[in-house]
Order: C-alpha cells, then sequence, then structure tokens
C-alpha cells in the first residue's frame, strides 16, 4: 500500500515540475514548435470565433424586397425600419432578378446587423446597425442616432481583387468564335469591341486572317474570378491595317480610349448603330451580316440582318426629326438630325423607343428591329445623309475626339508605354 502511494505521489510530482520547469529546460527548436502550436490554437480560434452567419436570398420573378424579407424570418417593422433608413441612399424597391439580398448576423447574438445589396458591378448598398458600427465609423454613427436612425446607409465600391490578363487571337470566321476558340471570357470580346466601336462595324469590316491582343482587369472576390473589368490597352489588326486604343483619365471630363498619338478614339458617329454584343450572339444562326451598300440601284444604306427585338442605337447626338409609319417602304422609319450637315435613317422596326422632337445621345437605344415596311426578313435598313445626299457610312472619314493636352502628353505618355510592349 505504501509503495501505491508513493509511486502515486512521484507521478503527480514530475507532473507538476513538466508544467513549471522554466524554458531553459527546452531547446530552442522544442519551444518554437511549443510557441507554433499555441499560435495555430489561437488563430483557429479566433477564426472560428469571428465568423458572421451570412444568408443569402435569391432575387427570383415577381418577388418584392418585403416578401423576401419576410420569407428569411425578418420581421415586418425591422424590414420597413431598414427600407426607411435606407431610402435616401438607394430605394429598395428597384432590387432586380438574378440578384441576391445577403443578411448577415451577429455571430455571438444572431442580431440582423447588416443588408447587402450588388447594384450593379461597380458598387454594393451596406446598410449596417448603428451599434455594430467599428469605432472608425463613430462619427457617422452619432449622426444616425442625432437623427434618431437605428441603420446607416452606404454605397461603395465592390472591393474586388484586380488581376492584369494579357489575351489574343485570329479571325477565322468570327471575332466572337475567336474569342471561344481561345478560351476567352466573351464579355472580355464585347468589352474590346466596345472601344473600337468608333472605330470598326464588327458586322462589316472583319475579315479572315484579321488578329487581336488586348491587355484587360480579371475581377476576383474572396479568391473566386468573377468577371472581366476594363480594358486597358488593345489592338486589332483588320485587314492588314493596325488599330490601337489605350485607357487614359487625362481630367474628369476628359476620359476613356485614345490613340497611340493621343487623339481620342471617340469620334461624333459609332460606326454601327447595333451593338456587337447583339450582332454576335451566339443563339443567332446562318448569315450574321449583309453588306447592301450599291450604288448602282440607288440602295445607298448599309442593311444590319439581326433578330426581332434587337435594340438600334443613336449614332450620335441628335434631335428625333421623324418617327412613324413611313409609305416610302422604310415601315416604322427614325430619323435623327445630328448638326447642319449630317443626318442618319433607321428603317424597318418592329417598335419605337423614341418621339418626334426628343434629344437623344450617342448609343442611346431609340428602336426595335423588325420587318415592316418593304422587307423580305427581319434586319435594320440604316442610312447616313450628308448635306442632303445619302453617303456611305462605312466609308465616312471623321476627325478623330479632342486630344491630349501638351501639358498631359508626358503622363499619357508614361502610363500607354507598359502597355506598347504587351501589344506587339
Amino acid at each position: 500500500m505504501k509503495k501505491k502511494v508513493l509511486i502515486l505521489f512521484l507521478i503527480i510530482f514530475f507532473l507538476f515540475l513538466g508544467r513549471n520547469l522554466p524554458k531553459r529546460f527546452f531547446d530552442k527548436e522544442e519551444i518554437g514548435q511549443i510557441n507554433d502550436i499555441n499560435t495555430e490554437v489561437v488563430q483557429s480560434e479566433e477564426k472560428i470565433i469571428s465568423l458572421d452567419r451570412i444568408e443569402k436570398i435569391e432575387i427570383s420573378e415577381n418577388s418584392t424586397y418585403g416578401a423576401l424579407m419576410a420569407t428569411s424570418g425578418v420581421e415586418y417593422a425591422l424590414a420597413m425600419e431598414i427600407y426607411d433608413d435606407a431610402k435616401n441612399v438607394y430605394d429598395l424597391v428597384k432590387i432586380r432578378v438574378g440578384r441576391h439580398l445577403e443578411l448577415v448576423y451577429d455571430r455571438d447574438t444572431d442580431e440582423l446587423k447588416e443588408l447587402r445589396y450588388k447594384i450593379d458591378t461597380e458598387d454594393e448598398l451596406h446598410v449596417r446597425n448603428v451599434k455594430y458600427l467599428a469605432q472608425e465609423d463613430s462619427a457617422a454613427s452619432s449622426t444616425e442616432k442625432a437623427l434618431d436612425k437605428k441603420w446607416q446607409a452606404k454605397i461603395e465600391p465592390i472591393p474586388y481583387e484586380i488581376r492584369q490578363k494579357t489575351v489574343e487571337g485570329t479571325v477565322e470566321s468570327s471575332m466572337y468564335q475567336a474569342a471561344l476558340d481561345n478560351n476567352i471570357d466573351i464579355r472580355a470580346i464585347i468589352e474590346l469591341a466596345d472601344a473600337f466601336q468608333w472605330t470598326i462595324d464588327f458586322s462589316q469590316d472583319p475579315r479572315v486572317g484579321d488578329t487581336f491582343k488586348f491587355v484587360y482587369e480579371e475581377r476576383y472576390l474572396d479568391g473566386e474570378y468573377v468577371m472581366p473589368g476594363k480594358i486597358f490597352a488593345g489592338r486589332y489588326t483588320n485587314d492588314g491595317t493596325e488599330y490601337y486604343v489605350y485607357y487614359f483619365e487625362e481630367s474628369e471630363s476628359n476620359k476613356g480610349f485614345f490613340d497611340k498619338d493621343g487623339n481620342s478614339v471617340q469620334k461624333m458617329f459609332l460606326k454601327a448603330p447595333v451593338a456587337f454584343k447583339y450582332i454576335s450572339s451566339p443563339f443567332t444562326t446562318g448569315q450574321r451580316y449583309i453588306e447592301a451598300f450599291n450604288v448602282s440601284t440607288g440602295h445607298r444604306a448599309v442593311d444590319y440582318a439581326a433578330a426581332i427585338g434587337t435594340p438600334i442605337r443613336a449614332v450620335g447626338d441628335g434631335t428625333v426629326t421623324f418617327a412613324g409609319w413611313s409609305s416610302a417602304g422604310y415601315g416604322n422609319l427614325t430619323s435623327i438630325r445630328h448638326n447642319a450637315t449630317y443626318s442618319t435613317n433607321y428603317a424597318h422596326q418592329s417598335k419605337f423607343a423614341v418621339k418626334k422632337g426628343q434629344k437623344v445621345k450617342q448609343g442611346q437605344i431609340i428602336g426595335y428591329v423588325g420587318s415592316t415596311g418593304f422587307s423580305t426578313g427581319p434586319h435594320l435598313h440604316y442610312e447616313m445623309v450628308k448635306n442632303g445626299a445619302k453617303v456611305n457610312p462605312l466609308r465616312e472619314v471623321l476627325p478623330p475626339g479632342e486630344p491630349i493636352k501638351t501639358e498631359n502628353r508626358g503622363r499619357f505618355e508614361e502610363v500607354i508605354g507598359k502597355w506598347v510592349g504587351e501589344l506587339k
């Protein structure tokens, strides 16, 4: 019996001794291992306890803000409180199908602390419970409390991680197909076409063997690819002629795409009244465009074959001088006067989006493709009139846009310098 008590005493003694040994009883490597283990445990615990509960609610057809909040278990009074405090920043009635509401609940109390909603690709709405605002927002918090508001609403940029990507391709049938063949996000190729929309008509100009290369943003959230961003620089070689665009911000009022000489590529008229994303849709079949300019037959226009309902855009700023039925065979016709020299006509529309006397901006939707009047199938009949005579819009040479000012040329050269080599 005494032997058992002695053994038990020795075990307890050595356990106590081991726990209280100074660090000098361990070598440096062992101490480091112990510290690493302790650090890992603490970090794991912190990671676990820092997670709030996030509920993601899909916005489906015919759903409303109130109904979605009720379905997720948020009381009506609380939902209306959030709505009222946010409406001067963003009206939650405007939420759109295909997006999400995100509800963030506190990890400890499970109380609703924030509502999030991505308004578009650039900005998101945050409606935060004032009592959970961080100390650095204490001034804003005080303001909300002074106004007797329990929720603070802000529109903030979406915090994308931006990565740079360079891609290229050769046109064998269309630029759209070239993008697919080279595993390029089609949204990025549409952005490239938009950058060249004053220079190239992608339904008429491309030729087999044309090449392109461009540098653009890839946007990531939480390490996952979301979408392409803006184009930094691009080159399109059309029938042996090289065209370049470079994005540059000279000032708040003069930013966009410029050529390598510093001239803005944004001209008076777009090269086409139908956007690339519609004429290059993968859902259309058969011939994607028709070259119909023929002086000898008097058909002085360009015809764009497109599905009924395809949006038609004004090629330039102007005033609508006619929007109605034409007995001359045009069917539903819209005419726009741009200035004392130029006007444009858009025929065979299925329906209108503007009225006579209305001011329109370049790129604005003015109507939709149809097959009214003397038409054998859905298409847009597009005419340009210069000093009272019809001209070929594909061959009309327009002056370049506003150039970079002399005092900013050095900064421009510095910015585009890093892209010049990328596009070779």
